[in-house]
């Protein structure tokens, strides 16, 4: 085929073309229904970590975490900005947590902390 006639195939055509060879159920839809979305799911999801920082003075908290779904992030260390001061009440390094964390205002930001046991 030519690369034009390529260029006229639309995403939708092809997820129905797909969907036809694998099988879909008639009924059924080939393309994503109104269920919640992966970024509603994952807004919620909670990352694992370490604290291997915390910073009162400066509102900031290094940890090292496993993969944040809802930033498409792997796991690495860094350093987070934290929603508000009191989150960081009673953390120490070393300590095991689960996170929630979003970009606010061009910043990585940690928005609810849960230690683990």
């Amino acid at each position: 085929m030519s690369e034009t006639r390529w260029k006229r195939r639309t995403p939708g055509a092809v997820v129905t073309a797909l969907g036809l060879l694998f099988g879909v159920p008639e009924g059924a839809s080939a393309t994503p229904s109104a269920a919640p979305s992966g970024a509603a799911t994952q807004a919620t999801a909670k990352a694992e970590a370490e604290v291997r920082r915390v910073e009162v003075s400066t509102g900031r908290i290094q940890l090292r975490h496993g993969p944040i779904a809802n930033l498409d992030m792997p796991p690495m260390t860094m350093v987070f900005r934290v929603k508000s001061p009191a989150l960081l009440d009673g953390l120490k390094e070393g300590d095991r947590i689960l996170f929630t964390a979003e970009k606010i205002d061009g910043a990585y930001t940690v928005t609810s902390v849960e230690k683990r046991p």
